[in-house]
């Protein structure tokens, strides 16, 4: 099986502009196709921005919205899979706070290469008073796909900061994880040292996809990575606007799980007093 060739696009758009985000994933799919790449990963709440407060649940949309529709033709229209971070809109709009009717998730949704919708993940942990007020946290863990042979996973920023996160990814057969990210200073810790030890320690790829620079009143300090199972990174970007490639080697991965035996030396039955 031939690595998956993989884009990760460092970018914060432009906050408020569905238009303007879609106008720059198209571009950078176009930049990502001529690189031999075969899926490409956006940030957290790519297609709206983040930070920008009384506007998102305006902006919401449903899974199979308009943001889905134009996404599917990008994909279609470069022969590569996406995957972006938006806010969900369930049920009738409220217009209001994420608990009442018309919930809002912070989801990041795969498209396949064909424009079918693959799978739909909804952040379950959220981070700070701007995502506890506005977002209702999704239940479901692990949410998986198929993309050339590789099984694919989906979290969402904070989500990976918890090593149960990732590892219930592990046990179920995820060998890459996509993690849309809004990381922000002073916690640049997490891209440089935390997700290449997942990586390592569940025995997978990962895939970090920040935003970057300053939005609202956040900084976002970029630094997405493709980190391997050997918890070395196959993609480094630095602190700007930034498009970087890296594969995903299906060879490489099935060696190094033989080679590190984490996995199979787990002992569950120690672990019941955790949950």
């Amino acid at each position: 099986m031939p690595p998956l060739r993989t884009a990760l696009l460092q970018s914060s758009g432009r906050p408020g502009s569905v238009a303007e985000n879609l106008k720059a994933l198209d571009e950078a799919a176009a930049r990502a196709a001529d690189a031999g790449a075969r899926l490409l990963v956006c940030p957290e709440l790519f297609l709206t921005g983040y930070a920008i407060g009384d506007e998102l649940p305006v902006l919401a949309e449903p899974s199979d919205g308009p943001g889905a529709t134009a996404v599917a033709e990008i994909a279609v229209r470069h022969g590569i899979a996406v995957v972006y971070g938006y806010p969900e809109r369930d049920g009738a709009a409220s217009g209001d706070r994420a608990d009442g009717p018309g919930r809002i998730f912070n989801s990041a949704q795969l498209i396949g290469p064909d424009g079918s919708r693959l799978a739909n993940y909804r952040k379950t942990h959220l981070f700070g008073c701007f995502e506890q007020q506005w977002f209702t946290p999704g239940d479901l863990p692990v949410v998986q796909a198929e993309l050339d042979g590789i099984t694919i996973g989906m979290l969402i920023c904070y989500d990976v900061e918890f090593p149960e996160n990732v590892r219930a990814h592990a046990l179920a057969g995820t060998d890459l994880l996509l993690v849309p990210t809004a990381q922000m200073h002073p916690f640049q810790f997490v891209a440089e040292s935390l997700v290449p030890v997942r990586a390592f320690e569940s025995q997978m790829y990962i895939a970090y996809v920040n935003r970057t620079g300053p939005e609202g009143e956040f900084e976002f300090v970029g630094l997405s990575c493709l980190a391997g199972p050997d918890g070395a990174a196959r993609a480094r970007a630095g602190r700007g606007e930034e498009l970087v490639v890296g594969d995903v080697d299906p060879a490489f991965l099935s060696a190094s799980r033989e080679a590190n035996p984490y996995l199979q030396d787990r002992r569950p039955g120690l672990y019941t007093s955790l949950n």
